[in-house]
């Protein structure tokens, strides 16, 4: 093989180097940026491109994808004079290549300054509770101010988080007393309402039973008045019984001495034994009337006449 082979095969060689260097594919989510003599020529997008050999060159290449940037803490002073740190998350996605390229020497350092400038003014602004409360506020507010700022280096800011706030150790340390106190204060106040509704319910059973008791009371005087009540009628049908019997027994006596025909002198010695019946060994005095006085001569004789007899 002469030297003039050799030469050609090296020269093809260098050919299809030279080629194969000028071919890029872009990969999906990416960009890159084309300069032509050192000046801005294109922005190649996704896919196959070709560029001239010592002529074009790639200036850079773009992460079209949404990235994400944790910033260490940055010391703010809050409206009443309170010094605190705080580190943010900041989710940002370029939307312009060749402002991201041109735009600011370094965006991710550039960033992080307007992000704790940005922060300072916000929370410089506010109380300590208000900042502890309100991180909602200072995430939106943050995420307006760097988006503006952020657009002429064709980058969108789509979300921005504070991570921590990090008060003094006694600021934390009044929180956590306080914390604690509120804690207790609650528990005070849920014993409180506890024992509340138990004296409540114990009364209310005490009622309960109470009335219970009174209704059971008040059925039981009832059974018992309706027992006596019985009890008396009973006892009245009894006298009464009596009364009948006794009289009925009266009344058949004196018909059978009226059938056995009893003159007027027994009768009136039945009306003077009722007289002794009605006294019953008990009356001093017995007023009899005058026409039973003649006829107690007429008794007495005739009690003397049959005890003569029977001697």
């Amino acid at each position: 093989m002469n030297v003039g082979t050799v030469l050609l095969i090296i020269a093809v060689i260098l050919l299809l180097i030279v080629i194969a260097s000028c071919i890029r594919i872009v990969p999906q989510a990416h960009a890159m940026i084309i300069e032509r003599l050192g000046m801005y020529k294109e922005t190649w997008g996704t896919g196959l491109h070709f560029k001239i050999p010592f002529v074009d060159r790639i200036a850079k290449r773009v992460n079209l994808k949404e990235q994400v940037v944790d910033f260490a803490p940055q010391p703010v002073i809050t409206k009443d004079n309170v010094t605190m740190r705080i580190d943010t998350v900041v989710f940002f996605q370029i939307t312009d290549p060749r402002l991201f390229a041109y735009g600011v020497e370094n965006p991710i350092m550039a960033i992080e300054n307007l992000t704790a400038t940005t922060l300072r003014n916000i929370i410089g602004d506010m109380e300590l509770d208000a900042t502890l409360t309100s991180r909602e506020i200072i995430n939106t507010k943050m995420r307006a101010s760097l988006d503006v700022a952020t657009d002429p280096w064709g980058i969108k800011v789509n979300r921005v988080e504070l991570k921590n706030i990090i008060p003094p150790a006694a600021i934390q340390e009044a929180m956590e007393k306080q914390m604690k106190a509120e804690r207790e204060r609650r528990e005070s106040i849920l014993r409180a309402e506890g024992e509340k509704k138990s004296t409540i319910l114990v009364a209310e059973g005490k009622k309960e039973s109470a009335i219970l008791d009174a209704e059971a009371e008040k059925q039981a005087a009832i059974l018992r008045a309706e027992a006596e009540k019985e009890k008396k009628i009973k006892e009245a049908e009894g006298q009464a019984l009596a009364i009948l019997k006794v009289q009925q027994a009266k009344a058949d006596g004196i018909r059978f001495i009226k059938d056995a025909g009893a003159d007027q002198s027994v009768l009136t010695i039945k009306s003077l034994e009722a007289f002794e019946a009605a006294a019953d060994g008990k009356a001093t005095k017995i007023i009899i009337p005058s026409d039973i006085q003649g006829i107690a001569g007429l008794a007495a004789s005739l009690k003397e006449i049959v005890t003569d007899k029977e001697n």
